[in-house]
C-alpha cells in the first residue's frame, strides 16, 4: 500500500485494461474485436504524440494476446484477479514479451539479435511478442533487416511498433504493419480524468485550475497527470490550501489571460506608457518569453474568430470574464491588423533565440505593435513575396476597393521586415498621395533625427544617431560617412522618408571623408566632460572623504 502510494501518478494511474484507455475508444474496440475473432496482424504500428498511450496500448495488446483466462477481452483479467502472464507483462518482466528501446539500440546488430531470438517458440505464453518503442530511430540497415521477419514471422511471434514520427519509417515497413493512430485526447476528456484522479487522491484543487492543467498538456494524458502530480505535491505543503488557477499559472510560468487582454487593449489604443507599465508588472512575475508570445497568439486567434464568426461560446480556453474583455477589445480591429500582429508575434518568437534579453525583445515587440496599428493603406510600402507579413488574400479586397481605377497595387506595410525587400512605387502616384500633407522642413541633421523620432521610425533614428557620421548638410543634400553596423537598405529608407516628410527628392552622398563623430559618440564625450568637471566639485571631494570607496559614474541633466 505504501509502495503504491509513493508511486508517481502517471504510473499509478496507467491503464490496465482497454476500458481504462481514455480518448482512444475506437482503436481499443477495433483491436479487441480482432483478438476476439483471432484475426490479429503480424505487426502492429502505434503512432501519435507523446503521452497518448502508445506503450500502454502495446502492453495491453500483449496482455490480451497472452492472458491465461482467454484471448476474449471480455474475459481478460481485471484489477482484482490478475493472472501471472498479465501481472508479469504489466511489470515489464515477462520472459516472452521483450521491450526494446530503438532510441538506444539503433543498429543492425541489435536487430539481428532480435531476429535470432524470434526463431524460438515462446517459453510459457501463447505468443512471443516484441515491443519496439521509438521505432523510427532505427537505422536504414536495421529496418532492412526487419523487413522479411515482419512480413512472414513465425506463427507464435507478434511485433508491436510504437513511434511519434511515422513519416520517418520506410514505406516498406509501414506496408507490413497494421497501423493505428492514437489521436490527441480532447481537453474535456483530460479535464474529467484529472478530476477523478484528484478526488481519489483527496487533492484540493479548483475546477478552473484543472482545466488549465488540461490545456497545458496539449492533448497528452501523461503530461496532464504529471502536471497534476506537481500541483498536488505543492498542495501537501499547506493542507488547508485549495490550489486555484493563479497557483497553476505561477507553477507553469503562464500569464493571467485577463492581464494580457488589458495589455493588448493599451497596445491597440497606442498608450505606450501604460502598455509598458503593464508589461513590466507581468514580466516581474517571472514570465517565460515564448509562453507569453504563444498566449498572445491564442488571443489574436480569439479576436479573429470573434470578428469573423461572431460571438465565442464559453469553453475551456476562456472564462466568462475574459469573454467580455475579448468582446470589448475587438472594437475597431480588422483582419488586416490581426494578420500583421500574428506575423510579427511569430517573428518575435524567432528573435528570442538570438536576442540575449527577453525583456528587451518583448518591449520592442510591443512598441512595434503600437506603431503598425491602424496605419492607412496609402502610407504603406509594398513587400516582396518573401516577406514574413505578406498576405495577399487579406489585403486584396481592401486594395481593390480603394484602387479600382489604379494600375498601381497599393503596397503592404514595411515595419515587419526580416529579409531584404524590394520596394516599388511610382513618383506620380506617391506625389498625389503627398499633396494633402504638410511640407515638413528639415533644415539640419538634428531636425532629421527629430523627424525620425516623431514619425516613430526607431530603426532609422537608431542608425542616424549611432552609425552615421555627418560630413555635410544642406537642404536637399546630405554627405555622410558610416560605420560597419549600418544596414544595407539605410540609403533607400532614408531617401523614401525624406521624400515623405519634405515632398522633395534629396541627394544622399556617401563620402570617404572622416566626418564628424556620431551623435551617440558626441553624447558620450559630453557626458565624460561633465563627469570630469563634477569630480572636481568640492561637494564630491567631501563625499570621498566620508566614503573613500565611492565613485561618480553618471551625471544627468534636466533633459535626461
Amino acid at each position: 500500500m505504501n509502495k503504491n502510494k509513493s508511486k508517481i501518478l502517471a504510473l499509478k494511474y496507467r491503464p490496465r485494461t482497454f476500458k481504462e484507455l481514455i480518448g482512444q475508444e475506437v482503436m481499443a474496440e477495433t483491436i479487441s474485436n480482432a483478438i476476439k475473432l483471432n484475426k490479429t496482424p503480424n505487426a502492429y504500428l502505434l503512432t501519435g504524440i507523446r503521452g497518448v498511450g502508445k506503450t500502454t496500448t502495446a502492453r495491453l495488446i500483449a496482455k490480451a494476446l497472452n492472458c491465461s483466462k482467454n484471448s476474449n477481452t471480455d474475459k481478460m483479467c481485471d484489477k482484482e484477479d490478475v493472472c501471472n502472464h498479465c501481472n508479469e507483462i504489466e511489470n515489464s518482466n515477462h520472459i516472452d514479451v521483450l521491450e526494446m528501446d530503438a532510441a538506444s539500440k539503433t543498429g543492425i546488430d541489435d536487430v539481428r539479435e532480435l531476429i535470432e531470438n524470434s526463431k524460438y517458440n515462446p517459453t510459457s505464453a501463447k505468443y512471443k511478442i516484441f515491443i519496439i518503442d521509438e521505432v523510427h530511430m532505427l537505422s536504414k540497415q536495421a529496418f532492412n533487416g526487419l523487413l522479411k521477419t515482419l512480413e512472414e514471422p513465425p506463427e507464435k511471434l507478434k511485433f508491436i511498433l510504437a513511434t511519434t514520427e511515422a513519416r520517418k519509417i520506410p514505406i516498406t515497413v509501414l506496408s507490413r504493419c497494421q497501423r493505428f493512430d492514437l489521436r490527441r485526447v480532447s481537453l474535456k476528456i483530460i479535464s474529467d480524468h484529472l478530476k477523478k484522479i484528484s478526488e481519489i487522491e483527496e487533492g484540493k484543487i479548483s475546477d478552473l485550475a484543472i482545466d488549465l492543467l488540461a490545456r497545458a498538456s496539449e492533448g497528452s494524458v501523461r503530461d496532464a497527470i504529471s502536471l497534476l502530480d506537481r500541483a498536488l505535491i505543492f498542495q501537501t505543503l499547506n493542507i488547508n490550501k485549495i490550489i486555484d488557477e493563479k497557483d497553476i499559472r505561477k507553477m507553469l510560468g503562464l500569464v493571467d489571460k485577463s492581464k494580457l487582454i488589458y495589455l493588448l487593449q493599451s497596445v491597440f489604443t497606442g498608450d505606450e506608457e501604460n502598455a509598458l507599465k503593464k508589461f513590466k508588472e507581468i514580466f516581474d512575475e517571472g514570465l517565460d518569453g515564448k509562453l507569453f508570445l504563444n498566449d498572445i497568439l491564442e488571443l489574436i486567434y480569439l479576436f479573429s474568430r470573434r470578428i469573423n464568426l461572431g460571438a465565442i461560446e464559453k469553453d475551456l480556453f476562456i472564462s466568462e470574464n475574459e469573454l467580455k474583455l475579448v468582446e470589448e477589445s475587438v472594437q475597431g480591429l480588422s483582419n488586416q491588423d490581426l494578420g500583421l500582429f500574428w506575423q510579427l508575434t511569430i517573428k518575435t518568437i524567432e528573435d528570442l533565440k538570438t536576442v540575449s534579453s527577453d525583456r528587451v525583445a518583448l518591449e520592442m515587440y510591443l512598441i512595434q505593435l503600437m506603431h503598425i496599428k491602424d496605419m492607412e493603406e496609402n502610407e504603406l510600402i509594398k513587400n516582396s513575396p518573401q516577406s514574413p507579413i505578406s498576405d495577399p488574400m487579406s489585403y486584396k479586397k481592401k486594395i481593390d476597393e480603394n484602387n479600382k481605377e489604379s494600375s498601381v497595387t497599393t503596397p503592404a506595410k514595411e515595419q515587419l521586415k526580416s529579409v531584404e525587400q524590394v520596394k516599388v512605387f511610382k513618383d506620380k502616384n506617391l506625389e498625389n498621395d503627398l499633396n494633402d500633407k504638410k511640407d515638413f522642413q528639415v533644415r539640419s541633421f538634428s531636425d532629421l533625427v527629430a523627424m525620425a523620432g516623431k514619425d516613430k521610425d526607431m530603426e532609422l533614428k537608431y542608425d542616424l544617431e549611432r552609425n552615421v557620421k555627418l560630413v555635410g548638410f544642406e537642404y536637399g543634400k546630405i554627405d555622410i560617412n558610416f560605420n560597419e553596423n549600418l544596414k544595407k537598405d539605410f540609403i533607400k529608407k532614408l531617401s523614401q522618408s525624406l521624400f515623405k516628410w519634405t515632398n522633395k527628392r534629396w541627394i544622399i552622398t556617401l563620402s570617404k571623408e572622416k566626418g564628424e563623430k556620431t551623435l551617440q559618440e558626441k553624447k558620450i564625450e559630453t557626458k565624460k566632460i561633465l563627469l570630469d568637471r563634477q569630480k572636481e566639485d568640492p561637494i564630491y571631494k567631501e563625499i570621498l572623504e566620508v566614503f573613500p570607496d565611492a565613485d561618480l559614474t553618471d551625471v544627468r541633466g534636466n533633459d535626461d
